[in-house]
């Protein structure tokens, strides 16, 4: 039986797309999923400075980005979700990535990334907002309070930096980054073909 770990911070658009894209490709193959969540800074910071420039590079180039929000929108409608363009994109995510480990002690993980991603990249809200988050938390039946105070543990910032910290050892450099039985790593939403035939091997 095949492992899949699924590196990700809900600040990428892409990562929005291959996590909606991942889950029936797991379940077809019987696969489960090992949720990792990062801070995609972090590895940026890192190990792929240069995306900064780049990123910086493209959003000046007026038939770049043309293309760019194109070809996102055809992956959404592909993928059947509903993306946007936030103004104030990129955003600060390290609050609601902490969270995915609350959610997870609560088994709402799924739920509450699913949550993330809509309410950032679906309706463009800011999700490093408290009462944006509080809105989610109380979508899912879950304890605002409860959730502040686990995410500003110290043994809830190092799970976050601990994640962060092994991707990059493991070669990874965005969001997201996927690996099949510990060391076969597979890097953005258009690589999802290749992990399904992977998993079916």
């Amino acid at each position: 039986m095949h492992k899949l770990e699924f590196f990700f911070d809900c600040s990428s658009p892409w990562t929005y797309l291959a996590f909606n894209g991942i889950q029936p490709i797991c379940a077809e193959a019987g696969v489960d999923i090992i949720w990792r969540p990062i801070l995609v800074g972090g590895v940026f910071n890192a190990v792929n400075q240069d995306l900064y420039a780049a990123r910086e590079s493209m959003f000046s180039n007026e038939r770049r980005m043309t293309y760019f929000m194109k070809d996102l929108i055809d992956w959404a409608n592909y993928e059947n979700i509903k993306i946007g363009w936030p103004s104030f994109h990129p955003v600060n995510s390290v609050k609601a990535m902490r969270g995915c480990f609350y959610a997870m002690e609560q088994n709402t993980l799924v739920p509450y990334a699913k949550a993330l991603f809509e309410a950032y990249w679906g309706d463009e809200k800011d999700i490093s907002n408290d009462d944006v988050l509080s809105d989610i938390l109380t979508s899912l039946d879950m304890d605002p309070a409860d959730f502040f105070t686990r995410i500003a543990s110290q043994e809830c910032k190092d799970m976050l930096r601990a994640n962060t910290e092994e991707l990059i050892e493991r070669g990874g450099y965005g969001s997201p980054t996927m690996y099949i039985d510990g060391d076969d790593m597979y890097f953005g939403n258009d690589r999802l073909p290749l992990v399904k035939a992977a998993l079916q091997s």
